[in-house]
């Protein structure tokens, strides 16, 4: 039987690997039209696969590799097509509670409760820590539920997709019970995994101070960059600031008067409980397995699939026996449900798509090589080094799971058995890189999930959040190389804490020193 040859580029494993993700982020920026950007990457990153400008190029293995192993590879992919079920459920269900009256009934009840800007904004971060279950679900619930509060109270939309997004994966990934806790626990072998991740959640400076972060920033009213121009412009009434206006008409579909707030609490309840059982169910929690080791080994795809799929039925019926939706009402919403979340399908499968080229570049293997050079001498300062490393993967890559995947296994492998609490904080700063990377990249799953579930452009979304993120990725970063000396969580946090409030203090100071020329 012949051995069959598997083929590899001449470009895997080096920077180029890179190169197909830093332009369609690049691009992206600079255009602010994030389609044709991912998708002149994945073009490139199929053009470096069949090694251009390199004798032996083939167009033909190019083409095939870009269409059949990315775009339609990514589309079969189980995994990603639950989390697309997932996706277009929800928009099924959001259309659904606007037809009911749910939504503007809910939005009269938090008007005569939440009197105040700071109160919907703060509301908003409340229910995000509360939803820590999973950062896609996190997102499109968190969305759906505060966008007709913070849009009474002239948020802008830009400004929620922050709010959703610092949420979502920050709290995930200091969430013990989470989907997040489930993926980092598989990449620490040979060790307590779920320890080790329990240890790890104070030194997880990035996600502890994105929600400080948060709350300064809606306590102290300071915003800086272009999400000053946003806030400015929807205080006046425009909440979107760009001529580009995605699902401004979605609000046309909202019925008021016809349902109450019932009919909003009750799926979105029915849609929480139904994902954790769903996540259970995935994890084998029926079959006898332990609660926490069934949610540690659970399949977020499945899970959300399945869960959303029952609340779903749940929700008709509930709607039908209350004669607020008959059900050919709510089987129309089907189509209208889909067709709301085209966009943020169809950046999710060009990204996916990229992903794919930039691992067949071998770009994990590219920085894990990186990493295990830089790992000899430099052992104090290695978790400062490993953050900015996960920054600058999960930033290029657009996934938080996959820098996991590549830096955890070798953080083990150089402490383990000779420093175990350096392992910890090494381990914690490439959850904490991977999170901030992940969190400002245009290309990261959960960035685009945000600005689905605020209706934002998504490019306004991340322009305006990537200052923020600046600013505490600069402080978590500090904190790092001060934790690598000292190993204790508790000094770097109260010296981090207090850079941040100086930070946000000043910037508000200069703000107002502006304002008065």
């Amino acid at each position: 039987m012949e051995e069959v040859i598997q083929y590899v580029p001449n470009l895997y494993a080096t920077f180029w690997a890179l190169i197909p993700p830093l332009v369609a982020i690049i691009l992206a920026l600079i255009t602010k039209e994030v389609y044709s950007s991912l998708f002149v990457g994945i073009v490139i990153g199929g053009l470096f696969y069949g090694n251009i400008f390199q004798s032996g190029f083939s167009f033909e293995k190019s083409v095939l590799h870009i269409f059949e192993d990315g775009l339609v590879g990514v589309l079969s992919d189980p995994y990603n097509v639950g989390i697309l079920v997932f996706l277009v459920v929800l928009g099924i269900m959001v259309c659904m509670m606007n037809k009911a009256g749910g939504s503007a009934a809910f939005g009269e009840w938090a008007g005569r409760h939440i009197k105040t800007r700071v109160g919907a904004q703060l509301v908003t971060v409340l229910l995000g820590i509360l939803i820590f279950i999973d950062d896609y679900f996190n997102c499109l619930t968190v969305g759906s539920v505060m966008r007709p509060v913070t849009d009474k109270h002239n948020v802008s939309r830009a400004k929620l997709a922050y709010l959703i997004d610092s949420t979502a994966a920050p709290i995930c990934i200091i969430a013990p019970i989470s989907s997040w806790a489930a993926a980092v626990t598989g990449f620490v072998e040979g060790e307590d995994g779920f320890g080790i991740f329990i240890k790890a959640i104070p030194y997880n400076y990035y996600a502890l101070f994105t929600i400080a972060a948060m709350i300064l920033i809606v306590a102290l009213k300071v915003d800086f960059g272009s999400m000053a121009v946003h806030e400015a412009n929807a205080a006046k009434g425009d909440l979107y600031t760009t001529p580009d206006r995605p699902y401004a008409n979605a609000t046309e579909d909202v019925i008021k008067g016809r349902g109450r707030v019932l009919d909003l609490l009750f799926p979105i309840i029915t849609l929480i409980v139904c994902c954790i059982i769903g996540m259970l169910y995935s994890g084998d929690f029926f079959k006898g397995v332990g609660f926490v080791d069934a949610f540690s080994g659970s399949d977020a795809s499945v899970g959300l699939m399945l869960g959303s799929f029952f609340a779903l039925i749940i929700t008709i019926v509930f709607y039908a026996v209350r004669r607020v939706l008959s059900f050919n009402e709510s089987c129309s919403c089907i189509p209208e449900g889909f067709k709301a979340m085209v966009p943020a399908i169809l950046i999710l499968t060009f990204a996916w798509t990229l992903k794919a080229m930039t691992d067949s570049l071998g770009a994990k293997e590219f920085v894990a090589g990186l990493v295990k050079g830089v790992s000899g001498g430099w052992l104090s300062i290695l978790p400062a080094v490993i953050f900015l490393v996960a920054v600058f993967l999960a930033f290029a890559t657009g996934t938080s799971w996959g820098t996991f995947g590549i830096l955890i296994p070798i953080v083990v492998n150089t402490f383990s058995g000779t420093n175990h609490t350096m392992m910890i904080i090494s381990i914690s700063a490439c959850m904490a890189g991977a999170v901030c990377g992940d969190h400002c990249s245009p290309i990261s799953d959960t960035t685009i999930m945000a600005s689905a579930g605020a209706q934002c452009n998504h490019m306004n979304h991340v322009s305006t959040q990537l200052p923020y993120v600046i600013v505490v990725a600069v402080i978590s970063c500090v904190t790092y190389v001060i934790a690598g000396f000292v190993q204790n969580p508790v000094i770097p946090l109260i010296v981090g804490f207090v850079i941040l409030i100086g930070a946000f203090t000043g910037i508000k100071y200069i703000n107002k020193g502006k304002s008065n020329e």
